[in-house]
């Protein structure tokens, strides 16, 4: 009886932790890229350049890519779909864009989860040829997806995520 009380225990704490977590989550990662402002800002305006740098659109090269619009411009869509459940389906639409210094876009997932994302890509001037790129990703989270995010760390995983996208995009602007 002392044991089942104890797996009971155990498997109840995950549940009751994410309870408490928050509705919404954010992740900001940044690094330093030695190339002027505006040459990093002209480069990561453009949402198909991610296929270059992204780790989560590099994850699976055979997925269905579609585009709307014109890239580096308000209302531009790229959308994938693929059988990779790593990748799933979704697309994601630049919603703002102040030049020289932030593109704003909405990440909408259908597959393998429903749900929408914001994130937005920051540039600042260090110096005439540093810049700053601050990557950062906000979402809403329902219990389940809570309760995913504290079983496996998600935050951590999205985190390293971004890092290794940032440091492509690094090796790509400074060759």
């Amino acid at each position: 009886m002392t044991i089942a009380i104890i797996i009971l225990i155990i498997l109840a704490i995950p549940l009751v932790a994410a309870a408490f977590l928050s509705k919404e989550y954010r992740i900001e990662r940044e690094i330093t890229i030695n190339r002027p402002n505006e040459q990093v800002f002209d480069y990561v305006k453009h949402v198909k350049n991610q296929l270059h740098y992204s780790k989560w659109v590099m994850t699976d090269p055979n997925s269905k890519m579609s585009y709307r619009g014109t890239d580096g411009t308000i209302g531009f869509v790229m959308a994938w779909d693929s059988t990779n459940k790593n990748v799933g389906k979704g697309e994601q639409e630049i919603t703002g864009i102040n030049d020289g210094r932030q593109v704003d876009m909405e990440v909408r997932f259908e597959k393998p989860f429903k749900g929408t994302s914001f994130t937005h890509m920051t540039t600042t001037a260090i110096s005439p040829t540093q810049t700053q790129v601050k990557w950062t990703f906000v979402g809403m989270r329902n219990y389940a997806m809570k309760l995913l995010h504290f079983l496996v760390n998600l935050k951590k995983v999205l985190e390293k995520d971004i890092d290794t996208s940032l440091s492509n995009l690094k090796v790509i602007l400074e060759q």
